[in-house]
């Protein structure tokens, strides 16, 4: 039986993913994204970005109704929107700085606000791809 449903969720995926031909960018809970979604206001179509912090995912990324949660302050006030991952109304998803936590889910940033629910950032200095040029020499 769940061999048949998995079956049934990757075709799904694949129909989504060919149907889109866009590609999602890689990001995770606690990191900065910039989410372009379309607007259909009357006759015209816009994009408009909403920026802000990966709070949850649900369902992973190889499901084809996964979703997620991102959180932004506007006008002192925390606003945040729930986006389905393969939405044709999501044009594209851009990661802006990643984030360093330890949780699957940040609901406790609901409750801070102003430096408190600031999140490390994850810094990466080194390129993995080049050697440390202390082993080159040896």
């Amino acid at each position: 039986m769940k061999n048949i449903i998995k079956e049934f969720e990757q075709s799904q995926l694949k129909i989504i993913k060919e149907a889109n031909g866009k590609s999602i960018a890689k990001f995770n809970v606690g990191d900065t994204v910039s989410v372009k979604y379309r607007i259909n206001e009357g006759g015209t179509i816009r994009i408009q970005a909403f920026n802000g912090i990966v709070i949850s995912r649900t369902k992973g990324e190889d499901h084809y109704s996964a979703t997620f949660t991102v959180r932004k302050i506007s006008s002192s006030i925390g606003v945040e929107r729930k986006f389905v991952l393969y939405s044709p109304l999501i044009a594209g998803v851009e990661l802006l700085k990643q984030g360093d936590v330890r949780r699957a889910k940040l609901y406790y940033l609901r409750k801070l606000t102003g430096k408190a629910s600031r999140i490390k950032e994850k810094l990466d200095f080194m390129d993995h791809s080049q050697q440390s040029p202390i082993s080159s020499a040896e």
